[in-house]
């Protein structure tokens, strides 16, 4: 039988303290184990002095977070996270942004390099209207008709008569092009589609505002809204005209035998605006055209 020897104050502090006994304590209930005696442990048998009175305090290594260090570690990830969704907020409204400039720069881009692209392709086509040829190719400030190719996308490849022009709607005008098919049937129009008439006859205005888009007569015949709202459009045309000894610069382009040398086309939009662009038609008088428009 081992008898257990009283605790010093130390130990006994130690064991109120810390959840692990000490070293010497453990020892001494192992001793007693292995002696065979099915024994507990008599705490009521600890001499008095080692557990009577308050529990001291706990060593300074010992101890918790207080409430005011909780509270401040709350305010503190509060103030993070705050911070940390206010950039992704920020960053979020600046991508969209920028997305949206894009997009309307693109448009006006898209709606410019289609009508360069176009204008560099007409053909000095003609047509007969009343039994008189005429041709096609004809030019208002705010109005053009002229031919070019258009692919497959359209429907029917081939050449087309293709008019701009500005049609007035609620707010900004919208600027619309127009496109025939060069052939006699879809000239003449049908139960759903219109005819086509020249420009030097009919005005900027011969076809009434209707839908965005159109594709009748399987694409042969229809209508695209370039840009949904236009600031500002005016084209001049440069060349030379019945009557002049000179190339110039001119306002209109009307029944003319041959097209002009160069047009100038200034198309803005309420949110982006581009320099005046200068599309050669005729190589040999570029230089002459660039050169008059400074």
């Amino acid at each position: 039988m081992t008898v257990l020897q009283p605790l010093s104050p130390a130990k006994a502090l130690s064991i109120n303290c810390c959840p692990r006994l000490p070293r010497p304590v453990f020892s001494e209930l192992g001793a007693h184990s292995r002696t065979g005696a099915n024994r507990s442990l008599d705490t009521g048998s600890l001499p008095g002095p080692a557990f009577s009175g308050p529990v001291p305090p706990c060593p300074a290594h010992a101890r918790g977070f207080t409430l005011v260090e909780l509270l401040i570690a709350l305010a503190l990830i509060g103030i993070i996270t705050i911070l940390l969704f206010s950039g992704l907020r920020l960053g979020s409204r600046g991508w969209e942004a920028v997305e949206t400039t894009s997009e309307r720069v693109a448009d006006l881009r898209v709606a410019r390099q289609f009508i360069a692209r176009s204008l560099r392709q007409q053909r000095p086509e003609t047509v007969v209207v009343d039994g008189v040829e005429q041709p096609v190719f004809a030019g208002e400030p705010q109005a053009i008709e002229w031919v070019a190719p258009l692919s497959e996308h359209v429907g029917i490849p081939g050449l087309y008569i293709l008019r701009l022009n500005l049609e007035e709607t609620e707010g900004a005008p919208r600027l619309v092009l127009s496109r025939w098919l060069l052939h006699p049937e879809i000239l003449e129009g049908g139960d759903d589609f219109p005819p086509w008439e020249p420009l030097l006859e009919t005005g900027a205005s011969a076809l009434d505002a209707g839908p965005f888009d159109q594709d009748l007569a399987a694409g042969a015949q229809g209508r695209t809204v370039l840009l949904p709202a236009v600031q500002r459009f005016r084209l001049d045309y440069f060349g030379r005209i019945e009557g002049d000894t000179e190339p110039a610069w001119h306002e209109a382009w009307l029944d003319q035998r041959e097209p002009p040398s160069a047009v100038a086309i200034d198309l803005t939009t309420p949110v982006q605006s581009w320099p005046a662009a200068l599309i050669a038609l005729d190589l040999s008088l570029a230089s002459d055209a660039t050169e008059s428009l400074r």
